[in-house]
């Protein structure tokens, strides 16, 4: 079960976190992986962990922001591959603080990063899609999205945003046999969460009912899912991976 076996899967953010953890967790299942990051560094030390598992692995960098990024870069991906069955849409960006003190920069980097490249990368892979009439596009969103959060105004917006486009989008491509599903991950382990003080880790797990923080394969176990031949009539959903924050 949930085999990608020979597949070709395209992550953004996959240079660490969560996006790490899915390329990982798709070449274990027998898929070849496109890494993408802001970074070609990044991209290139995960490309080389999924070769290390026996499976084909190209980097490549790219703001996901730009749209002239995005088309040349989806340009240079489909011909370096030939195909693409899965598009991971990861890549992602904070910018905390509250609405009274939040400069519309903060605003604009968030919302350029989470949701307009989410946009910009599904638009430039569906093409592509549409011809071979099969695909699978996955969206990580975020519990934030869907209950918000004081200091995260442009985070949450984001993130509800980009549930309100795979839905949209999980409409448009139905008929030609592509899916389109999000995750909303919790509170995961991560770079971000690791650093918290003792009295603000203990607050999140008393709101949390499993009273533990989710692990990136988590994340990466639900993607695989949703990526598989099991979820073929699963589109249009938004999967909650947050340990019972949000129900």
């Amino acid at each position: 079960m949930f085999s990608l076996q020979d597949q070709i899967t395209v992550v953004t953010g996959a240079g660490r976190g969560i996006g790490r953890a899915i390329a990982l967790t798709f070449a274990d299942a027998g898929a070849d992986v496109v890494c993408v990051s802001r970074t070609a560094e990044n991209s290139e030390k995960v490309a080389e962990e999924v070769r290390s598992k026996g499976r084909r692995a190209w980097a490549f960098a790219l703001d996901v922001s730009s749209a002239s990024e995005v088309g040349a870069t989806a340009d240079r991906i489909l011909e370096a591959v030939g195909k693409v069955d899965v598009l991971v849409n990861n890549a992602g960006v904070t910018r905390d603080g509250l609405l009274v003190r939040m400069g519309e920069s903060d605003w604009d980097a968030v919302i350029d990063t989470n949701l307009k490249g989410a946009f910009l990368v599904t638009k430039a892979f569906s093409r592509a899609f549409m011809k071979q009439r099969s695909g699978r596009i996955i969206n990580v969103a975020s519990v934030i999205g869907l209950i918000g959060n004081a200091g995260q105004a442009n985070y949450a917006a984001s993130k509800a945003g980009l549930i309100g486009l795979t839905k949209s989008v999980a409409r448009e491509l139905a008929p030609r046999g592509i899916t389109v599903n999000a995750i909303a991950p919790g509170f995961i382990e991560t770079d971000m969460t690791s650093g918290l003080k003792a009295e603000i880790r203990e607050a999140l797990l008393g709101q949390i009912p499993l009273n533990a923080l989710g692990q990136a394969s988590d994340v990466a176990a639900a993607a695989l899912f949703l990526a598989s031949a099991e979820a073929r009539y699963i589109t249009g959903q938004v999967l909650g991976v947050n340990g019972g924050l949000a129900m």
